[in-house]
């Protein structure tokens, strides 16, 4: 069986698409450097140092939270940490049937750029998958602030039937396929907002 078969949430490869060569920081305030302009664009990138937010964090992203908006409702769920997780995990997140929701990570970027993150999620109903989504973030430089991304729209479904329990799987991953957070959680569907 292949990876593809057991991992429902592998990113998609564009056909003829290869990954750049990786290049650190001090590589790329290097190239051109004698170009003004061009170092100035860099810098507004964050290309200027590498910058580290979490030194006791080997990680280039750090995922600190998935946020949740439906129908004037905010729901932050941390995922900054192992035990900040375990606690998602075992709280499933309340939504009202029928709403109109969208997501937004808050991530952090230190040390390198990270080039084609992507923020990949399942949702399943009792084994079923019901929901898919593969959504470019982009390429990022490093910066001591949260950095943010809000994806498209979705509808909650609803109906009697459609009440329960969900099953998601969530995974953050850039181009060269390092993850750098992934994790599962679930969604109870209610009649009304609890």
């Amino acid at each position: 069986m292949s990876q593809q078969e057991n991992d429902d949430l592998i990113a998609t490869q564009t056909e003829g698409y290869k990954v750049g060569q990786k290049k650190n920081i001090q590589e790329l305030q290097q190239l051109d450097s004698n170009d003004e302009s061009l170092n100035k664009w860099k810098a507004s990138l964050g290309l200027d140092v590498a910058k580290v937010r979490f030194p006791e964090n080997p990680q280039t992203v750090i995922v600190q939270a998935l946020v949740l908006k439906a129908d004037g409702h905010e729901i932050r769920m941390d995922v900054s940490t192992d035990e900040a997780v375990k606690r998602l995990q075992e709280n499933p997140v309340v939504i009202k049937e029928g709403v109109d929701y969208t997501f937004k990570i808050e991530f952090v970027v230190q040390r390198e750029m990270v080039t084609g993150l992507k923020f990949l999620q399942q949702i399943k109903r009792m084994g079923i998958s019901v929901e898919k989504m593969e959504e470019m973030c982009g390429s990022y430089g490093p910066k001591y602030e949260n950095q943010e991304r809000t994806f498209p729209s979705s509808k909650a479904p609803s109906g009697m039937m459609a009440r329960g329990t969900y099953s998601i799987k969530s995974k953050f991953v850039d181009d060269d396929n390092n993850i750098y957070l992934e994790w599962t959680w679930s969604m109870d569907i209610k009649k009304e907002w609890e």
